[in-house]
């Protein structure tokens, strides 16, 4: 992606630099998974499209969907947020969204549920209905 100034506006010294910064990096770069806690959950995901995956080490399916969520954030990270909350160490989190299996991802827009999908599912799955709520 090359950014460039809005052409319609007075370009600033700052429009320059900044589309020479990003035009360097190549384009605007995806947001990273972040790892949540109890703690900065709800911070996490007060903005924007997030997907919350709850997660455990020793859970296979949540493994499997791991990479498939890597993928979206490096493809959709400018669109979406990847956040990953440990339920065996943030207990109170998973509890209070009533999380009972594992993987469980619940989509937030602007910090309320908008969807939820619990068990792998494919990154075509996901996508869609990451879409549905973009």
């Amino acid at each position: 992606m090359v950014y460039e100034p809005n052409v319609s506006q007075n370009i600033t010294y700052n429009d320059i630099l900044l589309s020479i910064i990003i035009n360097r990096i190549g384009g605007v770069q995806p947001m990273a998974i972040v790892k949540a806690t109890d703690q900065n959950f709800a911070e996490e995901t007060s903005k924007g499209l997030v997907v919350a995956d709850f997660w455990a080490t020793w859970c296979g399916p949540c493994k499997m969907i791991a990479p498939v969520l890597e993928e979206i954030s490096s493809e959709m990270g400018d669109q979406v947020k990847i956040v990953k909350l440990d339920v065996d160490e943030n207990q109170e989190t998973a509890a209070k969204y009533g999380v009972m299996s594992i993987p469980t991802l619940i989509f937030f827009k602007d910090g309320e549920i908008v969807d939820k999908v619990i068990g792998y599912r494919p990154k075509e799955a996901l996508e869609e209905v990451i879409n549905n709520h973009l």
